[in-house]
């Protein structure tokens, strides 16, 4: 990140009040453009080189009607002087483009904090569609808060009328007329903004220069207006964070590349079949760009057509990827059991969403865990790992194509909705400097056939099909231990059955030993979580340490097997709180392998954990309900 550096004990630019770390939200109408503001938004505060977390959360529906409290779309940004580790609990400004948006954001907001409305939009027809019985703006509903109503539509108006625009095409330009004033406001670069909006509209000029134009009325807006209680606005310094070459990303994005540069580990092609569903789409959006670095993608007619295709291409010698949400995998569930039967590579990718059924698909949700280790028929064991955060996805996609290919067997990666979208700095690494793990072909035919075992990881041989001599077929069918023929034998089925499940046990002995991320390794407390909670964990176990509270925090990336030195561990602790965004799957899985007084924090909201939850929750757990 490049930016110059300002410390707080030096007079503030400008006469800037020195800040620590900002909260900021903006909210609007689906049609607003408030992803695109708020991405905006963190990409300058990246480039300034602020430590920086962001949280879109938008609705399901593709267009609602304008101006309804189910339409709005929001973006929280955190960015800060310190490392930090989650979105941030309530925002301290709040952007709120319509009386919707300030309704369902309202109760978010941190007391005392600041909001940026939009006075044009607060007619009688947009306060109906919101709900509201009086005009807030009027009726002293808002008192407590900084309240900073501007004509932000009269005004973006004003300024991209040079450019002939429609009405319609001006309205569009206010998120950057917004944009602006919270750039003046945190002391932003505008340019790299300009640069991008005359790279987007490239074809379209004069859209290009009226956005340009609204983003810098609204930098002006705040440098002339003297705003109340602002003064000349607010400086973060830059973080102190390791040396090297970061850039934002989200954990798509990052998922995307780890399943990439796995597949070149391996030294295999890349085989990505999936069908579009909300939010696992973008990672095929993702991997189709990227032919020139050899990965084919398929989009498949369904989800069953997509897995399928994912393991034929694992059968003739590639690394077989497939992905969806929750629903999707449901679907796949069969030819999930078929690639465990048969034994091949295959990397499933649950990015989780709210549910069942079709729930929330926007919102966020851990619930698919029972269906990850149990959910499918009969005795089908296969791996399971999860990512903890928009950057561990590269690492955790490349250790499950590693093990997949290792143990000839299904991994199932979990993520979710929250970890699919939201952003983070990330450090990026030296491929040529990360570990290869080539795989080696079975060639040799002599006493071959499909179920020859290696001895140690007990991997069934891996032929391309048509090498000759090594001619073979695999099914769904039982085969036969010893001559990989059908077989209904019983003591078979008994053996092979066994023998799969002794296979993925076994993975316990070479995957790392469980850490505890934070706090002692044994005491009166243990938080133990897995997923995208381990943000809002850390920071509240980290506050509970400062208060004086003796808790760790403990964060399950193998979730089957799970690392063999787990119960040992959390047997060192005299209670576990297991806080999780659904109704209590680890905390069962935990209760069930290790006899553990484990105990769960359960959120299903569709929105992630704050971290003012979980520290309440420690306090209260430990006696000390400040």
């Amino acid at each position: 990140m490049e930016g110059s550096l300002r410390s707080s004990d030096t007079p503030p630019k400008g006469g800037r009040e020195s800040r620590d770390s900002v909260v900021i939200r903006f909210a609007g109408d689906s049609g607003d453009g408030m992803q695109l503001t708020g991405s905006q938004f963190a990409l300058s505060s990246a480039i300034v080189g602020n430590d920086l977390s962001t949280f879109p959360d938008f609705p399901a529906e593709i267009r609602a009607p304008a101006g309804s409290t189910f339409g709005v779309s929001a973006f929280q940004v955190h960015f800060s002087a310190q490392n930090i580790l989650t979105p941030g609990d309530e925002p301290e400004v709040l952007v709120a483009m319509n009386p919707a948006a300030l309704k369902t954001n309202l109760a978010d907001l941190d007391p005392g904090g600041m909001i940026v409305i939009d006075r044009d939009s607060f007619s009688d027809k947009n306060l109906r569609k919101a709900r509201y019985e009086e005009n807030p703006l009027e009726d002293q509903s808002l008192e407590g808060y900084r309240v900073l109503a501007l004509d932000m539509s009269r005004l973006t108006q004003a300024a991209v009328k040079p450019f002939g625009l429609s009405q319609k095409e001006s309205l569009r330009c206010k998120n950057m007329w917004a944009l602006g004033l919270m750039m003046w406001m945190y002391d932003r670069d505008r340019k790299p903004t300009i640069d991008w909006l005359r790279e987007k509209f490239a074809n379209r000029s004069e859209i290009a220069e009226a956005n340009v134009a609204a983003l810098n009325a609204g930098h002006a807006f705040g440098e002339t207006a003297e705003l109340p209680n602002l003064g000349y606005g607010y400086s973060v310094p830059r973080a102190e964070i390791a040396p090297g070459e970061y850039r934002a990303v989200t954990g798509s994005e990052t998922l995307a590349w780890g399943l990439a540069v796995g597949a070149q580990l391996a030294d295999l092609k890349l085989v990505f079949a999936s069908y579009p569903i909300t939010p696992a789409s973008n990672i095929l959006h993702i991997l189709a760009g990227l032919k020139a670095q050899g990965v084919v993608t398929f989009q498949a007619e369904d989800e069953i057509a997509a897995v399928c295709a994912a393991i034929g291409a694992s059968y003739a010698g590639s690394i077989g990827v497939t992905s969806s949400a929750g629903p999707g995998v449901a679907l796949k569930t069969e030819a999930i059991g078929l690639a465990v039967v048969a034994e091949l590579p295959l990397v499933v990718v649950n990015s989780q969403r709210s549910g069942p059924s079709t729930g929330m698909p926007t919102k966020a949700e851990q619930s698919d865990l029972f269906q990850a280790v149990h959910g499918r028929n009969a005795d089908t064991p296969l791996v399971v790992l999860a990512a903890h955060s928009p950057a561990n996805c590269f690492e955790t996609a490349i250790e499950s194509i590693r093990l997949a290919t290792k143990y000839m067997t299904p991994v199932m990666l979990l993520t979710d909705g929250y970890l699919a979208n939201a952003s983070e700095p990330w450090l990026i690494p030296n491929i040529e400097k990360l570990n290869t793990f080539p795989v080696e072909f079975h060639t040799n035919p002599d006493g071959f056939h499909p179920f020859m075992r290696d001895n140690e990881t007990l991997a069934r041989a891996w032929a391309i099909p048509g090498t000759p001599g090594l001619e073979h077929r695999i099914g769904g069918l039982e085969k036969d231990y010893a001559t990989s023929n059908i077989s209904y034998d019983p003591a078979n089925h008994q053996r092979m059955t066994e023998v799969r499940a002794e296979k993925i046990s076994g993975i316990a002995n070479e995957i790392p030993l469980q850490e505890v991320a934070y706090g002692p390794k044994q005491g009166p407390l243990a938080v133990v979580g897995w997923g995208s909670t381990f943000g809002a964990i850390e920071e509240a176990v980290h506050a509970a340490a400062e208060e004086g509270l003796e808790v760790a925090h403990i964060h399950i990336n193998y979730l089957n097997p799970m690392p063999k030195n787990m119960g040992g561990l959390l047997a060192g602790y005299k209670d576990i709180l297991v806080p999780e965004m659904n109704s209590g799957q680890l905390v069962k899985l935990l209760r069930s392998a290790y006899l553990l007084p484990a105990e769960g924090l359960n959120k299903v909201t569709g929105q992630p954990f704050k971290v003012k939850e979980i520290l309440i929750a420690i306090r209260t757990k430990l006696g000390n309900c400040k």
